[in-house]
C-alpha cells in the first residue's frame, strides 16, 4: 500500500494515555480544552524528564490547535516528538489522538508545542547536554 492510501498516524512516541471522564466536560458536554492541555503538559513532561534525566519545568506553550471535540469516554493518547534541545531547554511537539467511537478510526484532536527547561533541586536552570550519538546527559546540581 502506498503512503497516500495509508490512514493518518500519530507523530512521536506514546507517553500518556487516559480516559476522558464526565467531570472534565465543558458547558457543551465535550471535554474541556484546558483538561486536554493539562494532559499534553503531563505527556510532554514525561519525555522532557527522560531527556533531561531529572526535574523540568514548562516555560512556554505555543501553536495550540484544537481540531475537533473530544467526547466523554474517549481514550485520549498523547504522542510526543522532541524537536530541539538547547543549552537548558527542550522543545516538544505534542499530538492528542482518539479513536472515533462509531468507526474506530484514529483522529487527531489537538496539537501544540511545549518548551521545558531542565532545573536542579533548587529550581535553577541547568544544562542538558547531547553526546555525539544524540543522547542526552545532564548536570544534576543540588
Amino acid at each position: 500500500m502506498s503512503a497516500i492510501n495509508q490512514p493518518p498516524a500519530p507523530c512521536g512516541e506514546l507517553t500518556l494515555q487516559t480516559i476522558a471522564m464526565p467531570k472534565d466536560t465543558n458547558a457543551n458536554g465535550d471535554i474541556f480544552g484546558g483538561w486536554l492541555m493539562s494532559q499534553m503538559d503531563l505527556g510532554s513532561a514525561i519525555l522532557a524528564q527522560r531527556i533531561a534525566k531529572g526535574r523540568v519545568a514548562t516555560v512556554a506553550i505555543s501553536e495550540m490547535s484544537f481540531l475537533r471535540p473530544v467526547p466523554v469516554g474517549a481514550i485520549v493518547s498523547c504522542y510526543c516528538d522532541l524537536q530541539q534541545v538547547g543549552r537548558s531547554s527542550m522543545t516538544i511537539n505534542v499530538e492528542v489522538w482518539i479513536n472515533i467511537e462509531s468507526t474506530n478510526e484514529p483522529a487527531k484532536v489537538t496539537e501544540g508545542q511545549f518548551v521545558f527547561v531542565a532545573i536542579d533541586n533548587k529550581g535553577n536552570t541547568r544544562t542538558v547536554n547531547m553526546d555525539s550519538s544524540g543522547r542526552t546527559s545532564s548536570d544534576q546540581d543540588d
